[in-house]
């Protein structure tokens, strides 16, 4: 691989993770004062407006072939885990689903292997699970995740398989399609069901003459129009150049963001995190070389 070409994905994986790490809080000030289901409607209905122009373009090019695809794709990778994240937000501290969420590369190696024949190194293994402890010793340092709300749990673990089976099918099915395409067609048909979820759960019917929900209501387009439209196209291209897993080993920067945003906050960093990002980052960097 080229060194231009490898900057891009650093480049695309330090933007992924700065966004993705962001979006948790503009989750929890949607859910400041509309349910669970307005704001991931909201998240997905906004990055679906947002790309509206190009996928009324982009659906004259694309293949009939492709587009349940691409669906899927939409459905697997946005639309289910933004309610199931929504949801289990609602119950369980940051913690657990810093944990929880780091299942993604595991799961993306096991349908891989299981179901998609891909070949996997064992040095890629390897930084899988290197990462993985990382992040593990640097939640348990901050104590032991509160366990109650089991059921909630299992809804992160729910969209982390989400995530490991959309970054295989992109990887093996969507590999020629544009990333562009790929997110303005999934968005532009997940805006009906969205609407529908809103409509049904009394959003349009609600006073936004209050100041708390149009702050809600900001958060949750920002959340749509970046966390989810943008970031999208950044994740289709990472996985087409870089791969399944390494894409996926994004969700082990997330706690390094958080920490960023605390030390902005004049948080104290401790040894102890420092430890535990640097193991994190060289699980991250052996996938990468591997």
């Amino acid at each position: 691989m080229k060194a231009e070409d490898k900057l891009k994905n650093w480049v695309l994986f330090a933007g992924l993770s700065l966004i993705w790490g962001s979006s948790f809080i503009l989750m929890k000030i949607g859910l400041n004062a509309l349910t669970a289901y307005q704001v991931a409607s909201l998240r997905i209905l906004s990055a679906g407006v947002l790309l509206l122009p190009v996928a009324v373009k982009k659906a004259r090019l694309a293949t009939v072939d492709k587009l349940p695809v691409i669906l899927i794709s939409g459905l697997l990778g946005s639309f289910f885990p933004a309610f199931l994240f929504c949801i289990a937000e609602t119950r369980i501290n940051s913690a657990l689903v810093g944990i929880l969420n780091a299942l993604t590369p595991v799961f993306t190696v096991l349908f891989g292997i299981t179901f998609f024949s891909t070949l996997v190194g064992a040095k890629k293994i390897l930084g899988v699970l290197i990462g993985f402890t990382g992040l593990c010793l640097l939640v348990l340092g901050k104590g032991v995740p509160e366990l109650s709300y089991l059921s909630y749990a299992f809804l992160v673990v729910l969209a982390t398989v989400c995530y490991g089976l959309n970054t295989n099918v992109v990887n093996r099915y969507l590999k020629n399609v544009k990333s562009l395409e790929i997110a303005s067609l999934a968005f532009g048909m997940l805006i009906l069901p969205s609407l529908l979820i809103l409509f049904f759960t009394g959003f349009f019917s609600m006073d936004f003459s209050v100041r708390s929900l149009q702050i809600s209501v900001f958060a949750s387009c920002v959340l749509g129009a970046f966390g989810t439209a943008i970031a999208s196209i950044m994740y289709y291209l990472l996985i087409k150049s870089s791969g399944t897993i390494f894409t996926s080993m994004v969700t082990y920067a997330i706690p390094i963001v958080a920490i960023g945003w605390g030390t902005l906050s004049n948080e104290p960093v401790i040894i102890w995190e420092v430890i535990c990002l640097v193991i994190i980052l060289a699980g991250v960097a052996l996938t990468a070389k591997s």
